[in-house]
């Protein structure tokens, strides 16, 4: 598909990938797509590019639409290459543009791409622009799901350009919701769970702000536009993200030594309770793995802690683990911990096995640059064990994630 009209003057020019498609360590079986949208407006723009894989393809549809010199504006809400891949190859060509961004993408793409002799123009949230014809307004919406993300509105098309918010992914040929004939709401509400889960308080601050706008139309970057019941997906939203921390079930899968990382375990669901989650902890000694196979099916939290000894996990922890990693674990999240002496490999190792399945796997470096949090440390790593800063920091972990 070249291009399909969504309202006066504003195309879809993106690009449906239909095959199984590799994304954050899943295969998306379904594909998906990547929705490029493009205003034909006396100062013609484009919102967000498609994958890098598809960079060149992409610039030569749009230069078969028009001359890409006259190309004014690129606006990128989300820096990840599915989103801003093509910028190189159009800047390359559209020599004119400027690149619509926040000041934190700004940096990126320069750094990403290369693109220190082109011109930015850096917006905050509530700035508008005209682009001659339609007024573009801007909100930033750090951490869905990266720091440096914002969204665009139409004020004139009642247009909400979201990027990755309100996404699906599926690699449709009817992009329009009410086009489908099967029930979309599914596969709706998965993407949430896989992307925007981690991050529900910025999904309710984002809220507050669509809550000042009339919005006629969703056009995000994944999956289907919305222009059928909008109301109803932004409440789907609104329910998901509001869910209380009583809803959630967590375990604690451990194995100790010397009794520590048993401690650990204890001081983890301490947290995880007082901040009202239900939390089941199983000590590998005295608890099946078929025991362990179905809390895991049950939980939304999976925490699996072992000590260490000669540099691995002791006991057969591995043989739980292993069970565990292979279920589906699409919309759980869980992080490692342990006590250690010396080295603590068998921390890293079982982080590594959580990473090699779809489970969303919480991690220090993964937090702070997706929710800005720096006060815990995942995995969760203790030397020895005492009632004193240890304990406070794995109460700690409980506490935060209960709130995730």
């Amino acid at each position: 598909m070249d291009k399909i009209k969504i309202t006066e003057n504003s195309y879809w020019v993106g690009k449906v990938d239909d095959r199984p498609v590799p994304f954050h360590r899943l295969i998306l079986e379904k594909g998906t797509t990547y929705n490029s949208y493009l205003l034909k407006t006396e100062m013609p723009t484009l919102i967000d590019t498609v994958d890098i894989s598809f960079g060149g393809e992409f610039v030569k549809k749009l230069s078969n639409m028009m001359d890409l010199n006259s190309l004014k504006y690129v606006v990128i809400n989300h820096v990840e290459p599915d989103h801003s891949g093509a910028l190189p190859a159009l800047m390359s060509k559209a020599k004119n543009a400027i690149i619509v961004t926040t000041e934190i993408a700004k940096e990126l793409l320069i750094e990403m791409y290369k693109l220190h002799n082109k011109e930015f123009l850096i917006v905050k949230d509530g700035d508008t622009l005209d682009i001659g014809g339609k007024t573009l307004k801007f909100f930033e919406t750090p951490y869905l799901h990266t720091e440096e993300t914002m969204i665009t509105y139409c004020l004139e098309d009642k247009i909400l350009y979201p990027c990755d918010i309100f996404s699906s992914h599926v690699a449709t040929y009817e992009l329009f919701n009410d086009l489908v004939s099967n029930n979309i709401i599914e596969d709706f509400k998965v993407y949430y769970q896989l992307i925007m889960s981690p991050h529900r308080p910025y999904v309710r601050d984002m809220l507050k702000k669509l809550s000042t706008i009339e919005i006629d139309m969703i056009a995000p970057s994944h999956g289907y536009i919305l222009r059928q019941n909008v109301k109803d997906y932004i409440d789907i939203y609104d329910d998901l993200s509001q869910k209380s921390s009583q809803s959630k079930k967590a375990m604690i899968l451990y194995s100790t030594m010397t009794g520590n990382t048993g401690k650990i375990a204890n001081k983890i669901y301490e947290g995880l309770t007082e901040s009202g989650i239900e939390a089941t902890i199983l000590n590998v000694k005295t608890s099946s793995i078929e025991t362990a196979v179905e809390l895991a099916k049950e939980s939304d939290i999976i925490i699996i802690g072992s000590s260490t000894r000669y540099g691995d996990m002791i006991g057969n922890i591995e043989d739980y683990i292993k069970k565990i990693v292979a279920l589906d674990l699409s919309g759980k999240y869980g992080f490692a911990f342990g006590s250690y002496g010396w080295s603590g490999e068998a921390i890293e190792i079982i982080n590594d096995y959580l990473k090699n399945s779809n489970i969303t796997v919480l991690d220090s470096s993964t937090l702070i640059k997706t929710t800005g949090v720096a006060e815990v440390q995942l995995p969760l790593r203790v030397n020895f064990y005492g009632e004193d800063e240890r304990a406070q920091a794995a109460m700690k972990v409980g506490q935060f994630v209960a709130k995730i």
